[in-house]
């Protein structure tokens, strides 16, 4: 028998950086992003993202993903309407499920990255969002991942996973 792999395919929807730990999650078309650094202008990129001495020995700080998909079922599940800003990653995606990406590579355009562990809710999030937080969004926070190739991505790229 022989065996086929799935090719695992969606969107990315928005991207959305912020400068400052804490501060304003800005919306943008496209960015650029460097192996080891992130994405230009983000708050990790510069060193001030709230968990940035704690990561700052890892790759887990490079990019972060979240699932259009889960953001609307917490959404709905609390009655809430947050956008997608507010739970904090840098990629809005659609149509791929993101945890499957764990310890594999997979590209956005013609960037490469590696999954490298799931992107756990945290007490700063539960804080923003609501005790509910924890609990309804573990395993469904996103995606860590490690840039492996510089480049620029944009809003409406495929992933290919």
């Amino acid at each position: 028998m022989l065996y086929m792999e799935t090719q695992m395919e969606g969107i990315i929807e928005s991207i959305l950086i912020s400068g400052n730990a804490g501060g304003e999650v800005v919306s943008q078309s496209s960015v650029k992003l460097e192996i080891g650094r992130g994405i230009v202008g983000d708050r990790y990129y510069l060193s001030k993202g709230t968990y940035s001495k704690k990561l700052e020995k890892t790759h887990d700080f490079e990019i972060t993903l979240i699932e259009r998909e889960e953001i609307d079922v917490f959404n709905q599940a609390t009655g809430l309407n947050y956008d997608a800003a507010a739970f904090r990653r840098n990629l809005v995606t659609r149509g791929i499920r993101l945890n499957d990406l764990v310890g594999k590579e997979f590209s956005i355009g013609d960037v490469k990255f590696r999954g490298i562990r799931l992107c756990e809710p945290c007490a700063y999030l539960s804080d923003l969002l609501g005790p509910e937080f924890l609990s309804l969004m573990v395993h469904k926070a996103g995606l860590r991942a490690q840039i492996l190739v510089n480049g620029s991505i944009e809003v409406s790229d495929s992933i290919c996973g």
